[in-house]
């Protein structure tokens, strides 16, 4: 049993100490910071609605930010802010976007359009060929028949490309007009812009069709991104895109960070005073819940902004709540038998109570962060940072609250050493 311990508390600290490492200032990981620490870059659109009656604007609306807000996170920001205002009848979208310090890149990705059609060519008469005055005719099939987008890389040039998959009707739609197109181009239009014409060979089945073009690496991702996300339901204008720098600045993260470590010392004096030995294990656990929060928050990596900070601090009161549980269990348990089985029936028992009050507040931190886009929730990104840190804190402080103390207090445990 004791070696078995001693494996238990070795990986404990074998993990502590490569999180430790992720933690410092020398790993190649960062933290990545929120656009209120870190600056970044925010783009404002108009949206043109002229076209749509009072019933369908509000509906447009809705459904172009949700559009910008997949691609935003298909780019790969995270915590962005998408927000939609109306002012003196004008409509707009403000997007700001954390750590990117290119904001007209990300404009020229967020603002097009993406509307793909295949088309059929029309032969010239005069040869029977197609010619670039050669007029297309749409066909049925457009980008929202696709099911999913990837980039791939064309098997005989090496140059990349983009596969599409389309849905079971669009599936159907391919079918039909391959079958009608046998030995004639089939145009693939992106934008009004004919990128490939291949010509069809036979008829495809599968609803399985490549995008070939003279694409460069990042141009075949930025496709990706934009067929994937779907196409803008109203267009938008580009009316500001600017570099904001940090809104809080480093005065005021400093006087967080300092606000903190004030509060971690004092919860760790008051267990230590309060609960002495044992307290003295929950501040040890305490300091490896840091290490490995910090860790975590580095490797998803998670964005943090000052309410995300304010999450992490809050979960730093649930992995205390924990301990102070146990122990106080413990004091009534002590009572009726050996220290030993006392303080495995505290355990037991306080876990109930701890699993309730963490299951109530990991709810609370679903709600706040409504990973399922819920229309009657408001959800902005600093506050799904609160709700992701809380999260995660309340995950890793049950792994240290009662993995970790256990084990240290079942290593110490004996009538000498420990008294409540």
């Amino acid at each position: 049993m004791k070696k078995n311990l001693l494996v238990k508390i070795f990986f404990i600290f074998i993990l502590a100490a490569i999180a430790a490492f992720i933690s410092s200032p020398w790993s190649k990981y960062r933290l990545k910071l929120g656009l209120d620490l870190s600056g970044g870059s925010r783009l404002t659109y108009d949206v043109d609605t002229s076209n749509l009656n009072d019933s369908d604007r509000e509906k447009a609306i809705s459904s172009l930010r949700n559009v910008l807000e997949r691609r935003v996170n298909l780019f790969g920001v995270s915590e962005p802010n998408v927000l939609t205002s109306t002012f003196e009848g004008k409509n707009r979208v403000i997007i700001e976007l954390p750590g990117v310090n290119n904001p007209q890149e990300a404009a020229a990705l967020l603002g097009k359009t993406a509307q793909l059609v295949f088309s059929e060519v029309k032969q010239d008469p005069a040869n029977g060929s197609a010619t670039p005055s050669a007029s297309l005719v749409p066909t049925n099939l457009t980008g929202a028949d696709l099911k999913s987008a990837d980039v791939v890389f064309d098997q005989n040039t090496g140059k990349p490309s983009v596969s599409i998959q389309f849905n079971e009707e669009g599936s159907k739609k391919f079918e039909e007009i391959t079958g009608k197109n046998i030995n004639q181009p089939l145009a693939i239009v992106l934008d009004q812009n004919m990128v490939s014409a291949p010509i069809v060979q036979e008829k495809i089945v599968g609803g399985k069709a490549q995008i070939s073009g003279t694409f460069t690496l990042d141009e075949a991702k930025n496709l990706e991104i934009q067929l994937n996300a779907g196409a803008l339901p109203v267009p938008i204008k580009l009316v500001e895109e600017r570099s904001v720098g940090a809104t809080l600045g480093a005065d005021s993260i400093e006087k967080s960070i300092k606000a903190g470590f004030v509060g971690i010392i004092m919860v760790a004096l008051f267990m230590i005073l309060v609960y002495r030995k044992n307290g003295l294990i929950a501040v040890v656990a305490l300091l490896i819940f840091g290490i490995l929060t910090l860790a975590v928050y580095k490797l998803i990596p998670v964005v943090l902004t000052l309410p995300g900070i304010a999450g992490f601090l809050l979960s730093v009161g649930m992995a205390v709540d924990s301990n102070i549980l146990i122990f106080e269990r413990l004091k009534e348990e002590i009572k009726k038998r050996p220290i030993a089985d006392a303080l495995e029936v505290a355990f037991g028992r306080a876990w109930d109570s701890i699993r309730d009050a963490n299951i109530a507040t990991l709810v609370t931190a679903f709600i706040l962060a409504n990973p399922l886009d819920w229309g009657f929730l408001h959800t902005s990104g600093p506050v799904r940072g609160f709700a992701i840190t809380l999260a995660l804190g309340i995950g890793i402080s049950l792994f240290t609250g009662v993995v970790v103390s256990r084990n240290l207090m079942r290593l110490l445990v004996n009538e000498r050493r420990i008294k409540t």
